[in-house]
């Protein structure tokens, strides 16, 4: 009987050593690498996938056999310009989920076989938890960070969550989403009104140059913190198929309004429960994380309510809001910094939460 041995490399955890953290990230259509260094970026490196505009959204396949081409070349870009050899790297994180599993294994398979030729430790990453603690890493430039506890929104493609954040590895779901993510929203409307993928954020450029109460949408009336967004979409879709039976050139001539009036109403479905979940808990600590925190209308919001309401807002760089493995990086420095290791036979998972992370 053959048993396989799997070695666990167990480091030398020296306080006030110098940890080189490098961070792999591929859970959608997006390959990056990131070398972090304790808590900050030497390096962040992303290649988006161009081939699913002619899709009109992400094609699973094709985007794991883009990271298969991608992820050699990124991890050498993101070590080159971090000024590192890879025998000076102190463990190696990667997203573990979730994600898509075609796109995620890629990550994971090159993650663990990199360690396990350099013989050092594995890190594994919740994406969705990266995105919040993504607040933690220092560049330089991020002026202050959320204390413990605070809240936390974290709105992406496939997510829209609230979550109260007591410690680095310590989260708890208040609210999320019953069927459709904020992301998906932005993006399915955008495609309704005939803009190219991705649509969100040029229906967010659009809309800072329309009015936001110019065209009424229904807001759904959804129990305690969590979100749907399925009827909004269904909404838009029929007041656009009635307006253009009207007025063929409907969209065009009030294309600018129309946009300014659907990110009016996801806003104000955002900030509603965020505005809950601030009376529930008595936290006012809010920050966000996630593609989403891009749109120019939910940054505006946030801010406009540190004002009004009295709370303590914290919004990414933008760069630290899509996809991108310096979030990763982070996570995986805080890990190594409790000796939190996996081992080589850990696989990708397609849906992780952040209770299990």
């Amino acid at each position: 009987m053959f048993y396989l041995c799997v070695p666990i490399f167990i480091p030398n955890l020296v306080e006030n050593k110098t940890i080189y953290i490098l961070a792999i990230e591929s859970s959608c259509d997006d390959t990056s690498a990131a070398v972090l260094s304790n808590d900050k970026t030497l390096s962040n490196v992303v290649a988006t996938q161009k081939i699913h505009e002619e899709y009109g959204g992400v094609v699973p396949e094709l985007a794991s056999r883009a990271h298969q081409q991608n992820i050699v070349p990124v991890v050498h870009q993101a070590l080159i310009k971090a000024n590192i050899d890879k025998k000076q790297l102190s463990a190696i994180a990667f997203t573990r989920g979730p994600g898509l599993m075609g796109s995620l294994l890629v990550g994971t398979s090159f993650s663990k076989s990199l360690a396990l030729g350099l013989q050092i430790p594995l890190i594994e990453v919740n994406h969705m938890q990266a995105h919040i603690l993504a607040h933690f890493i220092n560049d330089g430039t991020q002026d202050n960070q959320p204390e413990f506890p605070f809240l936390a929104m974290t709105i992406s493609g496939g997510h829209t969550q609230i979550v109260l954040v007591k410690d680095y590895f310590d989260m708890q779901v208040l609210g999320q989403t019953l069927d459709d993510a904020v992301g998906e929203a932005f993006d399915k409307s955008a495609k309704i009104l005939g803009l190219p993928y991705p649509g969100g954020p040029l229906l967010d450029k659009y809309a800072q140059l329309g009015n936001p109460k110019a065209f009424v949408f229904p807001k759904p009336k959804v129990a305690d913190l969590n979100f749907s967004f399925s009827g909004l979409k269904t909404s838009i879709l029929y007041f656009v198929q009635r307006e253009t039976q009207n007025n063929p050139d409907f969209i065009q001539e009030n294309l600018n309004d129309i946009c300014a009036s659907i990110q009016y109403t996801i806003v104000k479905i955002l900030m509603d429960k965020v505005k809950k979940a601030v009376k529930l808990t008595g936290i006012t600590q809010v920050a966000i994380g996630g593609g989403v925190s891009a749109n120019s209308g939910i940054r505006s919001a946030l801010k406009a309510a540190e004002k009004k309401e009295g709370w303590t807002t914290f919004i990414p760089k933008f760069e630290y809001c899509t996809d991108n493995a310096a979030m990763i990086g982070i996570v995986g420095y805080l890990k190594y910094k409790e000796g939190n290791f996996a081992q080589q036979d850990i696989s990708a998972k397609a849906r992780y939460t952040i209770q299990e992370s």
